[in-house]
């Protein structure tokens, strides 16, 4: 007769042997290269090559967000990175690389975006 020790083992070798394998092969990369390929020829058409380095260097979920679905790039609420209007210790938006002067945007904030702003996301420009 086993005894529940025994049975709590076989269900814990059961579950590790048919849930672990399941887990771990979701996490295989060789799926991954087809999609980013699909995703990048279906944004190739509307989204500029120059939005999504920038937020993958500075280390910004928001740009690799928008890389990954395939819309172009997502750009975050001001409200979420602390955008202010006034510069922070010498940081502004104009002196950012992700600032676009001549709309006054961000790639990777919504809304309109003042020069002397400065958010959490600033990266000084290179």
């Amino acid at each position: 007769m086993s005894t529940r020790r025994d049975v709590l083992r076989r269900a814990l070798g059961i579950g590790c042997g048919v849930c672990l394998p399941t887990v771990i092969w979701g996490c295989d990369s060789s799926d991954r290269p087809p999609q980013a390929q699909s995703s990048s020829n279906s944004g190739s058409s509307g989204s500029s090559p120059s939005a999504a380095p920038p937020a993958a260097s500075s280390g910004a979920t928001p740009g690799s967000a928008g890389s990954a679905a395939g819309a172009g790039p997502v750009k975050v609420p001001q409200a979420s990175v602390n955008y202010q209007a006034q510069p922070n210790e010498g940081r502004r938006c104009a002196d950012c690389q992700h600032f676009i002067a001549e709309s006054g945007s961000c790639r990777l904030v919504e809304g309109q975006i003042v020069p002397d702003g400065w958010c959490t996301l600033w990266a000084k420009r290179s």
